[in-house]
């Protein structure tokens, strides 16, 4: 599988989900031994009177809530290896910024707020998910959201997918969690689970039936070689965002389940697959997400 994450970059804005996407950060950056890049990006809002006046005064508050951030980890007993003030769109500095560092693995909240009526990460995590070239870790939904009791790990055979698999597998494996992966097929399809083994009825281009089968027995494999514990097998027919969030769902702490998906994907049907629902399940899912492009190479 993948090497590890050798930079994590933390976007901040001092709200409650950053809080929790710092602890989550520095928790990771401990336990893979990467070293921790925190940023906050500001931007003021353009005037016609005391233009000057109004961006000092934007960028003071954002020195403060970086400087904010940076204290919170090191009370935490965390190490930033640097701070970084940028200036911009949210999105577009932070996403600037991973591409700069060379980060392997960009961590936020999901909802935050910001110098401008409280509009700073939570309005860009889906920009980042959709621009980034490495890994997005999005967390939410409160304190006891972190860390994963269990990851779902959602699979269509895709290059985006492979990379969310593994670095979902690994992410879990640090902290023990169990695994499910889940490969979805279409309802119009026929599927058969024997073992590790899926045999799928499928509509080829003409609108003939064509049979494929897919052994995933060395997949699993690998994943229970970064997990720790073997993964369980799921293979659902339908929707993949219901499937994804239905699984993410079960258990008594559905917040602890951590899905694992990728950004694009190629799949059965005229290439509608699980990548193509990353920012449904980003909207909707109350636990944290792990969204992966696909891998360079």
């Amino acid at each position: 599988m993948n090497s590890l994450p050798e930079k994590i970059l933390l976007a901040t804005d001092g709200s409650d989900d950053a809080a929790l996407a710092a602890r989550a950060a520095v928790d990771l950056s401990e336990r893979f031994g990467s070293p921790l890049h925190v940023v906050h990006a500001w931007h003021s809002l353009p005037s016609a009177h005391f233009e000057s006046m109004i961006r000092a005064y934007y960028k003071d508050m954002a020195k403060e809530l970086l400087a904010k951030g940076v204290a919170r980890i090191k009370d935490a007993g965390g190490a930033v290896a640097e701070a970084h003030l940028q200036e911009g769109r949210a999105a577009d500095a932070i996403l600037g910024l991973a591409e700069k560092i060379e980060a392997d693995l960009v961590v936020l909240g999901s909802r935050g707020h910001g110098p401008v009526e409280r509009i700073v990460i939570g309005s860009v995590s889906e920009g980042v998910v959709r621009g980034a070239a490495c890994p997005v870790l999005v967390v939410r939904d409160g304190p006891d959201a972190w860390p994963p009791e269990r990851v779902v790990l959602g699979d269509d055979g895709s290059e985006e997918a492979r990379a969310a698999v593994e670095m979902g597998a690994k992410v879990g494996g640090v902290y023990g969690a169990r695994g499910l992966l889940v490969q979805t097929y279409p309802s119009l399809m026929e599927v058969d689970v024997e073992g590790d083994t899926v045999t799928a009825r499928m509509l080829d281009d003409e609108g003939w039936f064509k049979t494929g089968e897919r052994n995933l027995g060395e997949k699993i494999e690998e994943i229970e070689g970064a997990l720790g514990s073997r993964p369980k097998l799921r293979v659902a027919s339908g929707d993949p965002t219901v499937c994804l969030l239905s699984a993410a769902e079960e258990g008594d702490a559905p917040e602890r389940s951590l899905i694992a998906v990728g950004r694009r994907g190629l799949g059965a049907v005229r290439r509608a697959t699980l990548g193509s629902v990353a920012t449904k399940v980003l909207h909707v899912a109350r636990g944290p997400i792990l969204v992966c492009p696909a891998r360079d190479g």
